[in-house]
């Protein structure tokens, strides 16, 4: 047993919360958001199909159609995030999606269920990007990184608590208790906007006209880097939908294996992804050199998982949890370096219109992840797997060069605005 100030000590280490301050804030709106994010993603395929009277073939259907449009509201919103205050902003749009969610409670049809999951997917897709100029202003400069791991930690602890709470209405397995789901999810969006507006304003400084948000679509260079980290990205398809396909089709291992490899990785999430985000905090170069860290470590994983197909059950088990280390390890390492770049690469004066394309060409990668995944994993069996480690590795690898390309774009564009004539 030791003191309290020990045991209050262990306790700081271990949680994902920082010390009281705006980051605090910010981090406590985002656990009660990603609650309610638990919550709905455990129980929304079940209340669409048994309390709705969906079938399972619309609900994926519209599910696809609404995130594809939703994709087109990232760059307008993280654009407008730079010509106004992010924190009103978020919480505007976060009590927008309390109303969205609870329009779910009107659904009775394909169409009306199309019309209010596209809603949805506008709003989510354009408070990512308004979220990350949010995280900038609070974090500052060099701080930015260090915030956006905390609140990354954060949420995956939400999302946790949340599914677990889900449970008892998917045990319950009635129409009022998915609906309270529902209810719940509604009653988090609004406890977050709260939580929201207690932090400062953050008023923009005033920019000339030309400053647009098109700009961050042009910007080749930077598309290059964002592009390179979106392949990557391409890996929370591997963890989320085809790992668990292959365990149960392409292995020995029992399908309760899954859920372990998941809160396996849920847990390291928690407990390391502050404590890994240091290496892409104080330079582009830097971030870089992370993310050909991450592509290469996350190929291994998708070189255990490969194996797993052709050994024992013990083995296989074993197997699959140290690739999940790995893999968690190369994810944290992508992440913080793709936060750190998408905000050193960008133009200073337009942070929410750059993580705007940074998060739509993520998005753009995450929609066509699941067929083509799918399609070279569980058809194609381990040879998929090594073909996408192949990718993993060889974008990792791309990533320096592009990134010096980009800098050394930027330090050109500098000069030249330095160099011409100012007016007055």
């Amino acid at each position: 047993m030791g003191t309290t100030a020990e045991v209050r000590g262990r306790w700081r280490s271990l949680s994902p919360l920082p010390p009281p301050g705006r980051l605090r804030t910010l981090s406590l709106a985002t656990l009660a958001n990603t609650v309610g994010t638990g919550l709905w993603v455990t129980g929304a395929a079940l209340f669409l199909t048994r309390a709705v009277g969906l079938t399972p073939t619309e609900v994926g259907l519209g599910l696809t159609l609404a995130g594809l449009v939703g994709l087109t509201a990232s760059v307008p919103l993280g654009g407008l995030a730079d010509r106004r205050d992010p924190r009103s902003l978020r919480a505007i749009l976060q009590l927008a999606q309390a109303v969205v969610a609870a329009a779910y409670l009107l659904v009775g049809s394909f169409p009306v269920f199309l019309l209010v999951a596209t809603l949805d997917a506008l709003l989510i897709s354009g408070n990512l990007a308004v979220r990350a100029a949010l995280v900038a202003a609070v974090g500052g400069p060099e701080g930015r990184v260090h915030a956006f791991a905390t609140l990354r930690a954060v949420a995956n602890l939400g999302v946790a608590l949340g599914a677990g709470l889900a449970a008892f209405a998917l045990v319950a397995d009635t129409g009022w208790a998915y609906r309270l789901l529902v209810l719940g999810n509604v009653a988090t969006y609004l406890v977050s906007a709260a939580l929201i507006m207690r932090l400062p304003a953050y008023p923009p400084a005033r920019q000339p006209l030309r400053q647009r948000a098109g700009r961050a679509l042009r910007d080749k260079p930077f598309l290059a880097v964002a592009g390179a980290s979106a392949v990557l990205s391409v890996h929370h398809v591997a963890l989320t939908l085809v790992l668990p396909l292959w365990v149960v089709a392409h292995t020995d291992a029992p399908p309760v294996t899954v859920s372990a490899l998941l809160l396996v990785n849920t847990l390291l999430t928690v407990l390391l992804a502050v404590r890994l985000s240091g290496s892409a905090r104080h330079a582009a170069a830097a971030a870089a050199t992370t993310m050909r860290r991450a592509g290469l470590v996350l190929a291994a994983g998708m070189l255990l998982w490969a194996a797993t197909a052709v050994v024992p059950t013990a083995v296989a088990i074993g197997l699959l949890l140290a690739a999940t280390v790995i893999y968690t390890m190369g994810d944290l390492w992508h992440a913080g370096s793709g936060a750190a770049l998408a905000y050193d690469l960008a133009a200073p004066d337009a942070l929410g219109a750059y993580q705007g394309v940074d998060g739509l060409l993520a998005g753009l990668v995450r929609a066509a992840g699941p067929a083509l995944l799918t399609w070279l994993i569980i058809d194609g069996g381990p040879v998929g797997w090594l073909a996408l480690a192949g990718l993993l590795a060889l974008t990792g690898l791309a990533v320096p060069p592009l990134t010096r390309r980009a800098l050394a774009d930027r330090a050109d564009r500098a000069e030249r605005a330095d160099l011409s004539p100012h007016p007055g």
